[in-house]
């Protein structure tokens, strides 16, 4: 007979009733009470079937008690494999098509927050091709455009996000690539899309009509009201940057109604107040949505998030989380993003193998027009994979694959979240540890704690609004953080 032991499962509660999530599928199920009493069981100690239907069978029936096991073994939460093993390490078989291209049409910007990793101690410097024109060459962005086209293969759309430094620095440049995109899509039978980042500090009013008329999704860099907007993301001379910002962002939203206009928030140790934050955005800005990201910076930086300031993040996110909730059970929406793209993520099963699409399905192009791993590494030559030009070194390709494989990672291979997670961030991993493949051990338990939220949640809704999830069926989100 075979001895059955409990797999790698992790169990929580959602409006009263237990799931599991499975961790090598990411698969979330619903966990009735002899399934549960199956689990405690293999939970204490190893079992066979027979032993378990003998403990068992009293309480729920020995058939009942073989058909729960049977169906426990099926979807691979119980087994003879001991969770210790690795599973096998799987890489892409075919190359996969580019999904978003990063064009940084400049490495320069009129601001000088503290914290940019542009431009502080963090930045990650080039140790082959030297230095990096300041502006993308209109020459250089067309050829950015082509490759997009090239590396999107079978998609129909390819999707091209402009950043910078400052990307509106380099306006005339992104109006041409979007013209000449627009022309070279409809001779290929593609389409493209278009989204930038900016710092809205040169959002003037034709600016704005061109992205309205032209539908670019438009992210804005602002970390909230006035007083914390103004500690880092300050002009070189000292001065803030709300006053001249927060007009302009509220031109472009009463103008830009053809696409959802988010903001995105970089929270140090001195901005941990989400909540106030978030409310500042949506309900005095007016944004649609507001995502938020810890610094990536050295740990030995002022601004670095430590423990204590990741436990104080995980209780805000948790409270905004719920109200997320309380408004998706009723079916209106709530802008934050980062409770939205974990459960897109919970909802489509992503097991994986690396923590984002970087050097897969996402690429960054500096503005010589290499291409490195993602936006963050544009520019720097040991992350190069390739130029628009000459296209992408699968060898070089590869070998980044197999040596970020999740399964390279030892530290990651007891962790429950790993398959929302897969490590961290490969900026931040170079930042803090001074490598690409290792994982970010500094926020493991945040990670942990706001998987398990996003899981309640998301049973909570499977339990009493299962048709909100379903927009989550075909949604496809890879853009630049």
């Amino acid at each position: 007979m075979t001895t059955l032991s409990l797999q790698e499962l992790h169990r929580f509660e959602a409006s009263g009733r237990r799931f599991g999530y499975l961790v090598p599928s990411a698969a979330v199920f619903a966990l009735d009470d002899c399934a549960t009493a199956v689990i405690d069981a293999l939970e204490c100690r190893p079992r066979e079937a027979a032993e378990l239907a003998h403990e068992l069978g009293a309480r729920f029936g020995p058939e009942t008690v073989a058909e729960t096991v049977a169906d426990l073994q099926r979807v691979r939460a119980v087994g003879a494999r001991t969770p210790s093993q690795k599973p096998p390490k799987i890489l892409p078989l075919t190359v996969v098509p580019l999904q978003t291209l990063v064009v940084n049409v400049t490495n320069q910007c009129n601001l000088s927050c503290t914290y940019c990793y542009e431009y502080g101690e963090d930045k990650i410097v080039d140790t082959e091709n030297g230095k990096q024109p300041k502006f993308m060459s209109e020459e250089t962005a067309r050829a950015a455009v082509d490759f997009a086209l090239r590396e999107s293969q079978s998609n129909k759309t390819a999707h091209i996000t402009f950043f910078g430094g400052e990307t509106l620095m380099n306006f005339p440049v992104l109006k041409s690539a979007i013209a000449y995109a627009r022309r070279r899509a409809a001779e290929v039978g593609k389409e493209v899309d278009f989204s930038l980042t900016t710092n809205a500090t040169l959002l003037r009013p034709d600016v704005i009509d061109f992205l309205a008329d032209e539908r670019v999704g438009v992210t804005i860099s602002i970390d909230g009201p006035q007083d914390l907007q103004d500690k880092f993301r300050v002009f070189s001379n000292g001065k803030g940057s709300y006053e001249l910002v927060a007009p302009k962002i509220k031109a472009l939203l009463a103008r830009h109604k053809t696409r959802p206009i988010g903001a995105r928030v970089t929270l140090t140790r001195q901005t941990l107040d989400v909540t106030r934050i978030y409310r500042h955005l949506t309900e005095e800005l007016g944004f649609w949505e507001v995502g938020f990201a810890p610094v990536t910076t050295s740990s030995t930086r002022d601004h670095a998030i430590a423990d204590a300031g990741f436990d104080h993040l995980l209780s805000q996110f948790r409270a905004l989380a719920g109200e997320f909730l309380e408004a998706s059970l009723q079916n209106r929406h709530h802008g934050f993003s980062n409770v939205r793209e974990t459960l897109q993520e919970i909802h489509q099963g992503h097991a994986k193998a690396y923590p984002c699409g970087a050097g897969i399905g996402l690429m960054g192009v500096a503005t010589d027009g290499d291409v490195a791993l993602c936006h963050r590494f544009a520019g720097s030559g040991d992350h190069k994979l390739g130029s628009v030009v000459d296209g992408v070194d699968r060898e070089r390709q590869s070998a980044f694959l197999d040596a970020h494989h999740i399964n390279e990672k030892t530290e990651c291979q007891t962790c429950w979240a790993r398959p929302i997670c897969a490590g961290g961030c490969y900026h931040e991993a170079h930042t803090r540890y001074g490598s690409t493949n290792r994982p970010n051990l500094h926020y493991c338990e945040w990670i942990r704690g706001w998987t398990h939220t996003c899981l309640e949640i998301y049973g909570a809704l499977a339990t009493r609004n299962p048709v909100f999830l379903q927009q989550f069926d075909d949604a496809d989100d890879l853009r630049p953080a």
